[in-house]
């Protein structure tokens, strides 16, 4: 980028703070949050058993159009079991992307399943369809029904695309995809809450999705996650393992299976209620955000990250491209220095030690993007919080 500095005092103008640390994405929290924590308090439930954790996934599903949502400790939980109940067993292949935060991996490895990265698009920063059919073809094939790798015989059990920074990844033509080899599409949709794709909420195209509530989300419970299906009996499952698979009785504590101590407490899910009441609001402020970054970009020609052509993206994180990685850390020295957040893509997964021996493509894009593409300043505007 030529003048760093006419992008600093661009920030600071949007967000009207002349001085200080202006942080890459703050939450927008106030008196309607502290009085439903205060009502969870009261009813003395703060734990996993509370009404205010069934709110918060009724909220959630109806917000998203899904017909059943079970609320987690967080994104990475919520993935984990999202890839047991589809099926994923010990042994397994999971095709994803390199172009990902590490939970996305890290949840395939705790089934005991390994990844395989296929490469992403430039458009959407999403998982190429194209690709993902191309390493299909070249290296799978269906016996019995069932989706193997030739070579080993190795079941390849689900995809696993990432709708990145929010933007949604072309999701309906993975979808086809994974219908046509007879994989469990499990879309990690973390970053997407409030993102759609002709005119259907990311997340909800697979047989599961999977959303986060970090505290640097659109919204947050602190730290919190949500698996949201259609499929009952999927629902059923996710909701027994997160319970520590505990069978239903009065005071007897039996369990069926190995579970995990994964359900989101009470206290987090009033916080949740919460914000999803603003959650319009806040949205309605990260499209302006994106909007004057967008101008802004014109003025300058800085090269600015759009949302994909249909889709409406929730500009959970705003982006710049840069020309290389020299310009890059150039861009990242000079900004954080002075105050104002920036950063880049994660480090794709294939350049991380536990991952870099996985199955993968050429991952040229995934490269080049992670090379280029940095995070700015994307809370809401100020005002929201009152």
């Amino acid at each position: 980028m030529s003048d760093v500095d006419a992008f600093i005092r661009f920030v600071r103008g949007l967000y009207g703070q002349p001085q200080g640390v202006i942080p890459l994405h703050a939450p927008v929290m106030g008196a309607l949050e502290k009085a439903r924590v205060a009502e969870a308090i009261d009813s003395t439930y703060v734990s996993s058993v509370g009404a205010f954790v069934s709110r918060f996934e009724e909220a959630v599903a109806a917000f998203v159009g899904a017909r059943h949502a079970v609320a987690t400790l967080n994104g990475t939980a919520a993935l984990h079991v999202a890839l047991r109940v589809a099926g994923v067993q010990p042994g397994d292949l999971v095709v994803t992307q390199a172009l990902t935060f590490v939970a996305t991996t890290n949840a395939i490895t705790y089934c005991g399943a390994e990844p395989v990265f296929v490469d992403v698009e430039e458009e959407t920063l999403g998982m190429d369809p194209q690709a993902l059919q191309a390493w299909l073809r070249q290296y799978a094939t269906v016996r019995q029904g069932v989706c193997v790798e030739r070579a080993s015989g190795r079941a390849v059990r689900a995809c696993v695309p990432m709708h990145t920074l929010g933007h949604p990844a072309r999701i309906g033509a993975i979808a086809e995809i994974c219908a046509e080899w007879g994989l469990a599409l499990v879309e990690d949709a973390a970053e997407a809450l409030g993102s759609m794709c002709h005119g259907r909420h990311a997340g909800t195209f697979g047989r599961l999705g999977v959303f986060s509530f970090n505290g640097n989300k659109v919204i947050t419970t602190g730290g919190g996650g949500m698996i949201v299906t259609d499929d009952e009996a999927l629902a059923r499952r996710a909701r027994h393992l997160t319970t520590t698979a505990k069978r239903p009785h009065a005071w007897a504590f039996e369990h069926d299976e190995v579970g995990y101590n994964y359900r989101l407490p009470n206290l987090n899910a009033a916080f949740g209620v919460a914000q999803m009441e603003r959650l319009p609001a806040l949205l309605a402020s990260k499209r302006e955000v994106a909007a004057a970054y967008a101008q802004a970009a014109q003025r300058h020609g800085w090269c600015f990250v759009p949302e994909p052509v249909g889709a409406r993206s929730n500009y959970w994180l705003n982006a710049l491209r840069l020309p290389d990685v020299a310009a890059r850390d150039v861009f990242l020295q000079a900004t954080n220095a002075a105050g104002v957040m920036t950063r880049p893509l994660w480090t794709p997964m294939h350049r991380l030690p536990m991952y870099a021996g996985c199955r993968r493509d050429a991952l040229e894009v995934t490269d080049r993007l992670a090379d280029s593409v940095v995070n700015v300043p994307s809370s809401p505007l100020p005002g929201l919080g009152e």
